[in-house]
């Protein structure tokens, strides 16, 4: 268990200033956009009540307040998200190419450390989905700072609401897929990533054991992992059976167990019998 812990520290600190750089891009860019989206929204406000002769209740009234929304929607926003849900994507491969094509191919220093190679593919799997969790809580608590400062710059006539946490995350197009409003959204959200992530890690050990018949082997599970996941829709779809709602939840989850129990399985048997040193 220690070596395990040992090698999730030691991916963790890896990817370290990638990561700390895509919080503080969230940080800087978040924070900037409350501050001039604001201002612009203010300055076109006052530009209109100039240009048709509005007082701020005739304003309000036809064309509506300002509300954080109007921020949250903006690429200022919405963007960091992207950009650190890319950036990780990216790692999933990186953080196993990275040990065969850097310098002095680390991989065979990493596959002949006295543990076991479980723990090597588990570990890779832990650091990445830390991250994540990490990503999230960050979003979280800048996400009241931020507004508490648009509500505090935006003058009160002319503030539509003062939205809450929970309201913003459901009215935001992007927020709801980062941070789900129920525990149980949050765990069929991130159990799916967690099982793309093994089906894209297993791909990767198929290319890693038989190289180009690899790339096409990898290909085929992925295919044959999605068709098992999505097979309770495929039968809805195509036959006269029909799922309630609860029970085609209670499938697909069961479904996605199997598929994210078979990657995590089937990869680490590619990674202990075919990857070799």
């Amino acid at each position: 268990m220690m070596r395990y812990i040992k090698l999730v520290n030691f991916e963790i600190n890896r990817f370290s200033k990638i990561y700390l750089s895509l919080l503080l891009i969230t940080l800087v860019s978040q924070f900037a956009g409350v501050i001039i989206v604001t201002k612009s929204l203010l300055n076109d406000a006052r530009k209109i009540m100039s240009d048709e002769r509005l007082s701020e209740a005739a304003y309000i009234a036809t064309y509506n307040g300002i509300d954080f929304t109007r921020i949250a929607n903006t690429l200022w926003f919405q963007g960091p998200i992207a950009l650190s849900a890319v950036a990780l994507i990216f790692y999933i491969f990186l953080i196993w190419y990275r040990d065969w094509f850097g310098k002095n191919t680390f991989i065979y220093r990493l596959l002949m450390l006295p543990t076991s190679r479980l723990s090597i593919y588990l570990s890779k799997a832990t650091a990445i989905f830390l991250m994540v969790l990490g990503l999230i809580a960050f979003q979280i608590i800048i996400l009241p700072m931020e507004n508490a400062l648009f509500n505090s710059n935006v003058p009160e006539a002319f503030l539509n609401m003062e939205m809450s946490f929970s309201t913003i995350t459901k009215t935001s197009p992007i927020l709801p897929l980062v941070i789900p409003s129920t525990f149980t959204e949050f765990l069929l959200s991130y159990g799916i990533g967690l099982m793309i992530m093994s089906i894209l890690f297993t791909a990767i050990m198929f290319e890693r054991s038989f190289r180009i018949k690899g790339i096409i082997l990898g290909l085929i599970y992925c295919g044959i992992a999605a068709a098992l996941f999505l097979a309770p829709v495929f039968v809805m779809g195509l036959g006269n059976i029909y799922f309630y709602p609860n029970e085609l939840l209670g499938l697909q989850l069961a479904f996605g167990i199997i598929v994210t129990g078979l990657s995590i399985w089937l990869g680490s048997w590619l990674l202990k019998n075919r990857v070799t040193v």
